[in-house]
């Protein structure tokens, strides 16, 4: 086996094993098989033609998780937060306000498997506000977002890359509740969670929003996008900068020079953004 064949080989494995290592973290016992693929028609035939930095590699895309979540619609209008405008929590809303207005949350089936719900953690008045997917087993059994191997990932990128502390910035999920097996939210769950998601940012009107993976990615953008290609890119969610990046779960399973060189890029350029 040549030197690049073995390169790869061990980042294969490396990449396995940290896939594997967060899945036990979480306690997920087995996942669902992919349903099956219908029978695929032959492709028509091709219409005839009439005659007449150093280079990168390629993107990585995010692996697909045993459910795939597609954009949540909007709530009903009268459920909706504008960032900066009135909302269901009142004119100005307070983080208190939305959490008490959660209560004990039962309005989705997500309710039936938690310890507790994770609201989530920061500064009221940060600048910086990062938007995950929703809690894992640590988190759920802490009550906090991000607290388990990517959550000290992110925590790493926040003080050691950002020269931030973790208590600078707000942290919270586009869903309050763990989904079973550490799937992907519905939309649905995501749609019924979406009105808190918009309280806490109304309550803290950060000046950027970080999207971290794609399910927050597609429920902010309002589509169902692939990370791989939006990352990186300026967007908006209600006049509020937005920018996209990978999760630091995926950075984990796939822990290559390119990947945190992209990360680290697009958290220095939110935080160059924040300061303006």
């Amino acid at each position: 086996m040549d030197h690049a064949l073995a390169a790869q080989a061990r980042a294969l494995v490396a990449s396995a094993r940290e896939w594997l290592l967060e899945l036990h973290e979480e306690g997920v016992e087995a996942l669902e098989p992919p349903p099956a693929a219908e029978p695929r028609l032959p492709d028509p035939p091709a219409p005839q033609a009439e005659p007449g930095l150093p280079d990168l590699p390629a993107l990585p895309v995010e692996p697909r998780r045993p459910a795939v979540a597609t954009s949540a619609p909007d709530p009903p209008r009268d459920q909706l937060d504008l960032i900066g405008g009135a909302s269901a929590f009142g004119e100005r809303p307070t983080l208190a306000s939305v959490r008490e207005a959660l209560g004990e949350c039962t309005r989705c089936r997500l309710c039936e498997g938690r310890q507790q719900i994770v609201f989530g953690d920061g500064n009221p008045s940060a600048d910086l506000v990062f938007v995950g997917e929703g809690p894992g087993a640590e988190e759920d059994r802490r009550g906090l977002p991000f607290v388990g191997r990517a959550g000290e990932l992110l925590t790493q990128m926040i003080e050691k890359g950002l020269s931030l502390r973790r208590s600078d910035v707000y942290i919270c999920n586009i869903v309050k509740c763990r989904p079973p097996n550490n799937r992907t939210p519905l939309a649905d769950e995501a749609a019924t969670c979406r009105p808190f998601l918009d309280g806490q940012l109304a309550a803290i009107r950060p000046k950027v929003i970080v999207a971290l993976g794609k399910p927050a990615a597609s429920l902010l953008l309002g589509r169902d996008v692939a990370i791989s290609r939006v990352r990186g890119v300026w967007h908006e969610y209600r006049g509020t900068p937005l920018m996209p990046t990978f999760h630091p779960a995926f950075v984990l399973r796939q822990y290559t020079p390119e990947n945190r060189r992209l990360v680290w890029g697009d958290l220095k350029a939110a935080l160059q953004r924040s300061r303006e």
